[in-house]
């Protein structure tokens, strides 16, 4: 979210409509709209009105609603401020609300005061993603949409909220690294399916065993933003609401929209958010073909497209995109599939653009539909009875606090950990320096889209890393720098005296939201300021090992850490999250093993030298000397590579019962696709297959070994990755297609099995952006290669 919405109107909505969705002639809180006795007290007969027949279905209902409405009426309904229908009895909405990871006083649909004053904070997406724990994304969505509709409850929040943030993370200097889910796009479209599952899902519901998944039950809506091809917010003046993302169309399919397709077709996402920058020369929010299209159209997306946050204004007034008024702006956007305005344009300019003839009443009653559906699957307007009860009680619970640390604890990712110094020995490690920038860090923590300080509203409580490492020992604090830009070296020496005695030395550094944000990207990949000599200085004088923390999103060239031996350990923390300063000392001291893997690939720094932000794709291009972009297309050094982790055990792998031939019979409408080779490579008879015409329902199996040859419990992440047959020009290195979570006893194994679909697991997309299954030996790679595997695909 985005441009703010105007001052004015945002202190009007935050204040003036403190109850979400109130009634508009009472102005107090009710359980749902078609309540009898509320539409007896309003002088209306429920009776007579459709849209609250509980026998008609959601559609249905939605257009008898929409039907009865004045043109006026209905275009009062477009924007995140819906304004109700008083003469109907339908009140007035706020759709705007976050939960990115965990509820939030960043929109104006939730709210904080002295009744409820807090809420879960859990670590930010970046952190939890490196736990690769699907179950553990969907309990959070789960803990969160209790404490949504606990709020709703109290009058503090609506049902609707625009969350997650699922853009591919492309670029390490991208401010919003912070919000994902790192840089593989298939991990990506995962987190965002389980996410959101655990929001949405209502116990019992979950399967899509639904003939209209329309009719599905809600617990709360949740958002899939920002589409497509959004990863520039402030370079080196370039802006996002100016910005024009040039993609090829193999790049678009590949790697932008996928996470987006998972999120629509597997997670059944209730809405889509467009973005601020053109696609290809087009505004996301008016592309006809990303919208109605593709969104719409191919995923079937079952809910409604809203605007990021003015949009509509940006593409007008930044885009300057055709020169269009505001009339022609908005019925473009709304023929392109947009239904709701994040603003206040399809509400002050909707009516006169339909008058005018510039777009057909009809478009505005399909957003409306679309709109009114979701609502009604929320029980907004029948209610939901199984959350009634939820109120201030089941915000901040123990076990919700728990389960931050436990997040914090799983993504925490053990980097270097020469000789074995950790976990440390509390006996050994009696008296603990615990210096630098983030130290005693408290915001810094929660990261982006959880509690502005200027707003009410916190964490339930803060648990510092020196509120951390106290429980284990006594604590010598020193903040080194006044904060992570750490301008001068003024503060150095007491975290130097205070290493000197220490038996043993915690540096908790990097960088933080005045680094790295929204509307914010990074110049370059090093620690700021003079954080570098603080922890050199800090090394050299230690008595004790040395343990460097690293809080931040994006990767931080720290190979001046990683290579000095006087620097024993070194832990990326992300943003932990409120609980994130005990989380990381119980790693430190061996309460909890680490078996967290990076999320993203870590550059050296001068990987941004060779290649612009606003560069979008993906594959190297060796004309202009551009490497490639992720894991996926990038095989040049790295500080450390995507999906590194270590543990305080270690695990081996052996593979079990695994196929070495797959063979598939072309039927008569099934044909063969050409692939470029490079020269010398032999080309198979038939190099592929258009995915669309196979029925994709195969499957391979295989059965993976972990085996704990250590003395110490630990999780292990299984990372199982394809690699297309070699000679195929213009694809992956490699692909992520399965992942797994498994808890190990020590000096026990377990049997893990994978199935993969073939089509997912082995498929490629071509330079024309089709997505082909080439023929040939194609290689499964289990780990950091610790399993090798061929499988030969054929035709015949």
């Amino acid at each position: 979210m985005a441009k703010t919405l105007s001052l004015v109107l945002y202190i009007y909505l935050t204040f003036a409509f403190c109850v979400i969705y109130t009634d508009a002639a009472t102005r107090s809180n009710f359980t749902y709209v078609c309540d009898p006795a509320r539409y007896a007290q309003l002088g209306l007969d429920v009776k007579s009105l459709p849209f609250c027949d509980k026998k008609l279905s959601y559609q249905v209902r939605a257009r008898d609603l929409v039907r009865q409405m004045t043109l006026y009426e209905k275009v009062r309904q477009l924007g995140n401020r819906a304004y109700g229908v008083p003469r109907l009895g339908i009140p007035e909405y706020q759709w705007a609300s976050e939960a990115l990871h965990g509820l939030s006083n960043a929109g104006p649909g939730t709210f904080f005061d002295n009744s409820v004053p807090h809420a879960t904070s859990y670590p930010t997406p970046i952190l939890t993603t490196a736990s690769f724990n699907e179950s553990l994304w969907n309990t959070i969505g789960k803990a969160v949409s209790t404490e949504a509709r606990a709020l709703f409850n109290l009058g503090h929040a609506g049902l609707t909220f625009w969350s997650p943030t699922i853009n591919v993370a492309r670029d390490p200097r991208w401010g919003r690294i912070i919000e994902t889910p790192g840089e593989d796009p298939f991990v990506v479209g995962t987190y965002a399916a389980n996410y959101v599952r655990g929001l949405q899902d209502v116990d019992g519901t979950e399967s899509n065993t639904y003939k209209d998944l329309n009719s599905r039950p809600l617990k709360v809506s949740a958002c899939c933003k920002h589409f497509a091809a959004y990863d520039v917010d402030n370079w080196k003046g370039i802006e996002r609401y100016s910005f024009d993302a040039r993609v090829t169309e193999q790049d678009l399919i590949e790697t932008f929209n996928r996470p987006f397709q998972m999120c629509v077709q597997n997670g059944d996402v209730s809405s889509v958010m467009c973005s601020y920058n053109r696609v290809n020369g087009i505004p996301a929010c008016a592309n006809h073909k990303l919208l109605k299209e593709t969104v719409r159209q191919d995923w079937d997306l079952h809910g409604y497209i809203v605007a990021d946050c003015d949009s509509v204004e940006v593409m007008i007034k930044d885009h300057k995109w055709l020169n269009v008024d505001n009339e022609t702006a908005v019925s473009y956007t709304l023929q392109a599939g947009l239904d709701l305005d994040c603003g206040v344009y399809y509400t002050d300019n909707v009516e006169n653009a339909v008058k005018h003839g510039k777009v057909g009443e009809g478009d505005v009653d399909q957003s409306l539909q679309y709109l009114y559906v979701v609502l009604m699957r929320l029980g907004i307007f029948d209610g939901q009875p199984q959350y009634n009860s939820l109120g201030i009680n089941d915000v901040c619970t123990n076990a919700h606090i728990e389960l931050a640390g436990e997040a914090a604890r799983e993504g925490i990712v053990l980097l270097k950990n020469d000789n074995g110094v950790l976990p440390l020995a509390t006996k050994r490690n009696e008296t603990l320096a615990v210096v630098g920038p983030h130290a005693n860090a408290s915001v810094a923590m929660i990261g982006n889209y959880a509690f502005n300080t200027n707003n009410k509203g916190s964490p339930c409580r803060y648990s510092t890393p020196l509120n951390g490492f106290s429980s284990y020992g006594s604590v010598n604090y020193a903040v080194g720098c006044s904060d992570v830009k750490c301008a001068n070296g003024n503060l150095i020496g007491a975290a130097v005296e205070a290493a000197k005695t220490a038996d043993a030395t915690i540096i908790v550094a990097g960088i933080d939201l005045s680094i790295e944000a929204e509307s914010l990207d990074r110049l370059d990949i090093l620690l700021p300021g003079n954080q570098t000599d603080l922890i050199n200085q800090v090394a050299d004088a230690a008595k004790g090992p040395v343990v460097l923390v690293i809080m931040s999103a994006g990767g931080v060239d720290i190979s001046f850490a990683k290579s000095n031996p006087k620097i024993h350990a070194i832990l990326w923390a992300g943003y932990p999250g409120a609980e994130g300063g005990q989380a990381i000392a119980d790693v430190v001291f061996g309460k909890y093993n680490p078996g967290g893997r990076l999320p993203l690939t870590w550059y050296q720094a001068d990987y941004v030298d060779k290649i612009p932000l606003t560069s979008m794709q993906l594959r190297p291009d060796d004309s202009k000397g551009y490497p490639g972009r992720t894991y996926k297309f990038y095989d040049g050094p790295t500080v450390f590579p995507y999906g590194y982790g270590l543990s305080y055990t270690k695990f081996n792998y052996t593979l079990k019962a695994a196929p070495s031939e797959l063979s598939t019979k072309l039927s008569k409408f099934q044909h063969c696709r050409d692939l470029p080779y490079k020269n010398g490579t032999i080309k198979p008879s038939c190099p592929a297959i258009l995915i669309d015409d196979m029925r994709c329902h195969n499957k391979f199996t295989f059965d993976i070994e972990v085996k704990n040859v250590g003395n110490r419990d630990g999780d292990e992440v299984v990372l199982i990755y394809s690699q297309p047959p070699l000679g195929i020009l213009g694809t992956h290195i490699k692909q992520l297609i399965k992942f797994q979570r498994v808890s190990v006893a020590a000096r026990t194994s377990k049997l893990v099995h994978f199935a993969i679909n073939i089509c997912q697991g082995l498929g490629i997309v071509d330079s024309n952006g089709n997505a082909v299954l080439p023929s040939g030996s194609h290689t499964i790679i289990v780990g950091d290669h610790q399993i090798v595997h061929p499988i030969q695909l054929t035709y015949h």
